[in-house]
């Protein structure tokens, strides 16, 4: 384990902003490639694919357009599906059981890290390395997204995004508040909270159901006590999570909600419907990638004007945010593999990314319109160029990150202590380590 994790590290510094999510599509593969190869072979050669994502619904369109330009290129007919709003809690989960019933898609989306990580381990995805070569990804797109979806140097999947996670909010929220500017220092944000609270809204718009949303405020929490050198060592157990920096960080987390900073009822909200709060002025902020601006700013027909973006303060050199890698896999089953790659070629063109409005792709030439995207061409600019520690649902594995998930939640309903909660995690990444 300590020796992938610390080969992951070397992206850690990897700059990113932010994409829209992506479609959650089924692609069944039909193809006769021995399951014990990752590279993968001819297939049936098939005119039908599926692709699996997780897009979301104010978005898919857009991926669907580009498939369909695709298809009429190519004689083919692609179906996608999506699964938006499930996250890394229920989606790998979900394509795993189509992978294991022999009905897995052709081509899926996938976060790097340990999320994707399974997938190439279990040879369930084809080593892309002939795909780099004929189409020259490794000179297309970011070296360090690359090594993201590289696992024990099989290129297990191609990258197209780099994603970042700030504070996205309301300026009016703010100004009511009599909030003139970004806080920048972690008391500077508390004393905001308590403002906002004090003019009638909720602060932070964050939803606690799957629980990978409301772990960007603690992993902040956890970035802000225990330091960039620290926090990558609780993320590859190379340091005991048992210890006052983790058990300081839990403790703000709970004080987040006892002083309302979070909504009422957090633990049980659905993050898809409540991180749109901040546009719809029932909270002031939320903590966010720069998608939120096409997914939750245009589509609610708001002005960028009336919305802006900043880095979470954390006290700390380097100042970081959290980030993640996000690609593709072709199935090593897959009917028709060729077909497949190419799919992938065309989507990660700089026209096909501007058309989908991803804010933060890896793809040489497809940086954020400033005219289109102005507040993502911002992020993109300033606090996208900041270095990121890996977001904490992609830096564990799958049972990790769901037992993290719910000592989270128990520490929010009063049923464990913080210190109770540091001694948890340290026998869940304890754990991991003897596996």
């Amino acid at each position: 384990m300590t020796k992938n994790l610390l080969n992951r590290r070397r992206f850690l510094g990897f700059t990113g902003g932010a994409a829209v999510s992506a479609g959650l599509a089924a692609c069944t593969g039909t193809g006769s490639t021995d399951s014990g190869s990752t590279t993968g072979g001819s297939g049936t050669g098939s005119k039908e694919l599926r692709l699996f994502t997780y897009e979301d619904n104010s978005t898919i369109d857009l991926l669907r357009a580009q498939v369909k330009a695709f298809d009429a290129k190519n004689g083919t007919t692609t179906t996608v599906d999506s699964l938006p709003g499930s996250g890394a809690a229920v989606y790998p989960d979900k394509l795993r059981t189509e992978l294991l019933g022999g009905k897995g898609p052709d081509v899926w989306r996938i976060w790097g890290g340990q999320i994707g990580a399974p997938f190439v381990k279990a040879k369930q995805t084809m080593d892309l390395g002939k795909y780099y070569q004929k189409y020259g990804w490794d000179s297309k797109l970011n070296s360090a997204a690359i090594e993201g979806m590289t696992f024990d140097g099989v290129k297990g999947g191609m990258p197209f995004v780099g994603l970042g996670i700030g504070c996205w909010y309301s300026k009016t929220a703010f100004a009511k508040a009599g909030i003139t500017a970004p806080p920048e220092s972690y008391a500077e944000l508390e004393e905001a909270n308590a403002e906002l609270l004090k003019s009638g809204i909720t602060p932070l718009a964050t939803g606690g159901k799957y629980g990978w949303h409301v772990m960007r405020l603690f992993e902040y929490l956890l970035e802000t006590s225990a330091g960039p050198d620290l926090h990558d060592k609780l993320l590859i157990g190379a340091e005991s999570w048992d210890r006052p920096e983790v058990v300081t960080a839990f403790t703000n987390f709970k004080k987040w909600q006892d002083q309302k900073w979070l909504p009422d009822g957090v633990v049980g909200l659905d993050p898809t419907e409540v991180e749109l709060w901040y546009v719809q002025g029932k909270a002031a902020y939320t903590i966010t990638g720069p998608w939120t601006e096409a997914q939750a700013i245009q589509a609610g027909g708001k002005k960028a004007a009336d919305y802006a973006s900043f880095q979470l303060p954390t006290d700390q050199n380097p100042a970081r945010h959290s980030g993640f890698v996000e690609g593709y896999m072709i199935n090593a089953k897959a009917g028709n593999p060729d077909m497949a790659a190419a799919l992938l070629d065309f989507l990660i063109t700089p026209e096909a990314q501007k058309a989908m409005k991803i804010t933060a792709s890896v793809v040489a030439g497809a940086e954020p319109d400033k005219a289109a995207l102005p507040l993502s061409y911002e992020w993109s600019q300033g606090s996208g160029k900041q270095p990121f520690f890996t977001i904490q649902d992609q830096a564990f594995p799958k049972k990790q990150a769901d037992q993290y998930f719910a000592i989270q939640s128990d520490v929010l309903q009063g049923k464990d202590s913080p210190a109770d909660a540091a001694k948890k995690m340290q026998d869940v990444i304890k754990a991991w380590a003897k596996s």
